[in-house]
């Protein structure tokens, strides 16, 4: 089981289904959002119950985020085409369990640091 909060604990999500992909966004959204790296894994969108009034934010035509509207936490993403939806693995309190797979959008990555973990690595 994860289980996971915003900063301010207004909301809170688990899941007991086993959490897929784990990997480091680069993209400029993320980097925008979360002031550097955002670190997400996912899970299909029944398999992740959440309490407490997520904001969503359709950053794109095709993908929604949503934060909490008290403290500002960046907790999830999912592509409006999808029945998955990515959440936050710093919010989880706690350890995952997990390790990471791979890099995406790491054509838009800062100038400001080098990816050097030997992972896989997606434009």
């Amino acid at each position: 089981m994860l289980k996971g909060s915003c900063l301010c604990g207004d909301i809170q999500f688990e899941t007991s289904a086993p959490a897929q992909g784990p990997s480091m966004c680069h993209c400029s959204q993320c980097r925008k959002q979360s002031g550097g790296l955002w670190s997400s894994a996912y899970v299909h969108e029944n398999d992740l119950k959440i309490t407490g009034s997520v904001r969503w934010f359709a950053s794109s035509a095709t993908a929604k985020r949503g934060i909490c509207p008290q403290c500002g936490s960046f907790l999830f993403w999912t592509a409006t085409d999808e029945d998955t939806i990515s959440f936050a693995l710093g919010a989880i309190d706690g350890p995952t369990g997990l390790s990471l797979q791979k890099h995406i959008f790491v054509a838009d990555k800062g100038d400001y640091y080098d990816i050097a973990d030997g992972l896989p690595q997606k434009d």
